[in-house]
């Protein structure tokens, strides 16, 4: 198991967070390899309860390095919150355990005003954007229009590069008539966060090459689900990067990287956050009752999260584009309340059932065609043992396995690190 990779089967919000922060009592580097502060991986153990949104979920376990990769959009700003709250918790963060990418590209100080301003503009049409920056972040990535970590060790080479930059964006923020950026702006976050952030930048690309060669178990951390990857998500209500595992190894600085396992992780139900196409989302007082069983509830403002049933061909589709090899079901106990257990089994898409994900611009087209399953009607928080599970909730995820091919090898039956049931 020298190589595995976490990722996100549907719309994200799966429970990531939680099975990184389970299974690295068996690795010894955690890597982030996508996306940035634009998601939330929620952690409780021994130490309290964590939402990491910048730092790898192996922050809790001593012992473990935690790296940033190049394909992090890296907000030094939030990275440096987000590490002082965590110390300030107890949580011990230094370049001895946490490390960034000297390739890794930096979020600048436009990017977040940019993406608010756009979503502003395109009013009802808007994508459900999280305004933390992430879209201008990789399309001026791919301008080449950002700079580097490493570039901070060099002071007059990356002034010059972003009075550049800073001249070209204001250029873009007048077209949407916002103030421009102002070189001093630019100089106090190079001082600050900027200045912070530079013991933690390495070579990463050389650590991890060494690491693999000392066989050290490496785990890939992916942000977000596969509906909402760029090029197979549903497009374009999706992130601005690749959060599939095929992409881990281009992210993390580990290119030639083999990936022996790919964790795939579903939740019980569905839950989505954002704009776009949710074929399976429920109305009215069944959805009230879900989202309030589930907590689903945005920890930010409180926004109530879409919520419906298992999405089982979103879920089919998930495990086949990101070729997950097992899969980890999160909190399966929600369901324990429910009399009857609805299940989205197929599609109807023009008056046909069908069991693929068809191309996005289909999806608002189709309905969910429902099944409901026979509800287990009590509290499953307590159970370690897949034997000692009631029959019906066994035969639920038994019908998952048999409609995704693959072993569901965790249910988690809690939030807490020690609430998990293994399989195998």
């Amino acid at each position: 198991m020298a190589c595995t990779a976490i990722v996100g089967i549907n719309w994200g919000d799966e429970g990531k967070g939680r099975m990184v922060d389970l299974l690295t009592e068996s690795f010894d580097v955690v890597v982030r390899f996508q996306g940035g502060t634009n998601a939330g991986h929620k952690v409780i153990n021994e130490n309290g309860c964590f939402t990491l949104h910048l730092l790898p979920s192996g922050v809790c376990r001593k012992g473990v390095m935690n790296v940033l990769g190049n394909g992090v959009a890296l907000d030094p700003e939030k990275l440096v919150e987000e590490i002082e709250d965590l110390q300030g918790k107890g949580i011990s963060i230094s370049p001895d355990n946490l490390m960034i990418s000297e390739r890794a590209s930096l979020l600048l100080p436009w990017h977040r005003e940019l993406d608010a301003l756009e979503e502003a503009r395109l009013k009802d049409m808007k994508f459900g954007s999280t305004k933390r920056g992430i879209a201008p972040f990789y399309s001026d990535k791919h301008q080449k229009k950002t700079v580097m970590a490493g570039e901070l060790f060099y002071p007059d080479a990356i002034r010059k590069h972003l009075e550049g930059l800073r001249e070209w964006k204001n250029l873009i923020l007048s077209v949407y008539g916002a103030e421009p950026v102002k070189e001093e702006e630019v100089e106090a976050w190079l001082n600050d966060s900027c200045e912070k952030i530079k013991p933690y930048i390495r070579d990463v690309r050389s650590y991890l090459r060494e690491a693999q060669d000392d066989d050290k178990r490496i785990l890939f951390e992916a942000q977000l689900g596969a509906l909402r990857d760029l090029d197979y998500g549903s497009y374009p209500y999706t992130t601005s990067s690749n959060v599939l595992a095929a992409y881990a190894p281009i992210g993390s600085g580990l290119p030639g990287a083999q990936i022996d396992h790919i964790i795939g992780v579903v939740k019980a139900y569905s839950s989505c956050l954002g704009e776009g196409p949710f074929v399976c989302e429920m109305q009215g007082k069944e959805a009230e009752r879900l989202r309030e069983l589930g907590g689903e509830f945005s920890e930010k403002d409180g926004h109530p999260y879409r919520v419906g049933p298992i999405d089982l061909v979103a879920t089919r589709y998930g495990v086949q584009v990101q070729t997950a090899t097992e899969i980890a079901l999160t909190k399966l106990d929600i369901l324990g309340a429910l009399e009857q257990i609805p299940v989205c089994v197929k599609y109807r898409l023009d008056g046909q059932e069908i069991d693929e994900m068809p191309f996005p611009a289909a999806l608002p087209k189709c309905e969910p065609v429902i099944e409901y399953m026979p509800g287990w009607k009590c509290d499953i928080s307590d159970v370690r043992n897949w034997w000692d599970l009631p029959e019906e909730a066994k035969d639920y995820v038994n019908r998952i396995e048999r409609s995704v091919g693959r072993v569901v090898r965790w249910i988690s039956v809690g939030p807490e690190r020690h609430s998990i049931i293994r399989r195998g």
